[in-house]
């Protein structure tokens, strides 16, 4: 076979890998935090973003708050708001009406168990020094206290990125939407889950945060939460992700209509 031939060949199945690579891969959502990166489909980073904000944006804990739920959740229910589990155990944290958590239905909104799980955390003594296993198991008595130890790494990795402790970190490649949450609808959704101040505005949402830390954990709200709201791009000052099913979806880019500035978040909708 002449040398011309084999190389077309050769760089044919190359560009063939490359596309099955970029493009087939499944949704999924990814946090990076220098050399560590977790890879999570949309449900459960849409459901860790919204225990991590809960936390430092709506009741203004500490990041180590997130941490320490994040981790647990984990372990309890992979990042699944179950409507199942051991006995009546539901949830996110597999929280127990007969235990005294709540209503069943309380229990299935991750906003109230989120606050559940942090008020039970702060009643804990010295909660931010302790080891996560001790911590963990003082809120939850699980029957398997040492199973958190686990996670930590990825609970980490998890809260650092969605509590904006480091910014332009989590995106998500997704197929194109095809519709979306209603701009008022969404922005009461967020303001519920996150504390976020702002209007409508163009069919999307302009957002006001009080800090660049707290913008970059409203982005990653958005970012994550775009499968399940139509979200088609989000900016902040001059950096935007945008919605791709490549792995081009991972990253934040330059952005095409800089905010304006580092605390101001704009999302759009389909």
């Amino acid at each position: 076979m002449p040398l011309v031939v084999v190389s077309l060949v050769a760089y044919g199945g190359f560009r063939a890998y490359d596309y099955l690579e970029n493009y087939l891969g499944g949704r999924s959502c990814r946090m990076v935090d220098g050399g560590t990166e977790e890879k999570w489909d949309p449900e459960q980073a849409a459901n860790a973003s919204t225990i991590t904000t809960v936390a430092v944006t709506l009741d203004r804990l500490p990041t180590e708050a997130a941490y320490i739920a994040v981790t647990t959740a984990i372990q309890e229910s992979k990042l699944r708001n179950l409507t199942y589990g051991d006995r009546d155990s539901l949830g996110l944290f597999q929280q127990r009406p007969s235990q005294g958590w709540g209503t069943a239905e309380q229990i299935a909104d991750p906003v109230y168990s989120s606050r559940e799980f942090y008020k039970h955390l702060l009643k804990v003594d010295g909660w931010r020094d302790r080891p996560l296993t001790e911590v963990a198991q003082e809120v939850q008595r699980s029957g398997h206290p040492d199973a958190y130890a686990d996670h930590e790494d990825q609970g980490r990795t998890i809260s650092q990125v969605l509590s904006g402790e480091v910014p332009a970190a989590v995106g998500c490649r997704l197929d194109p939407a095809t519709e979306s949450t209603a701009p008022d609808e969404l922005l009461a959704k967020m303001k519920k889950q996150t504390g976020a101040r702002g209007s409508v505005a163009d069919g999307g949402l302009s957002l006001t945060a009080s800090s660049e830390k707290v913008a970059w954990a409203l982005a990653g709200w958005a970012v994550t939460h775009a499968e399940a709201d139509g979200v088609t791009r989000v900016t902040v000052g001059d950096r935007e992700w945008r919605r791709e099913r490549g792995k081009a979806g991972w990253s934040w880019h330059d952005a095409s209509e800089p905010t304006a500035g580092s605390t101001t978040v704009r999302v759009e909708l389909a």
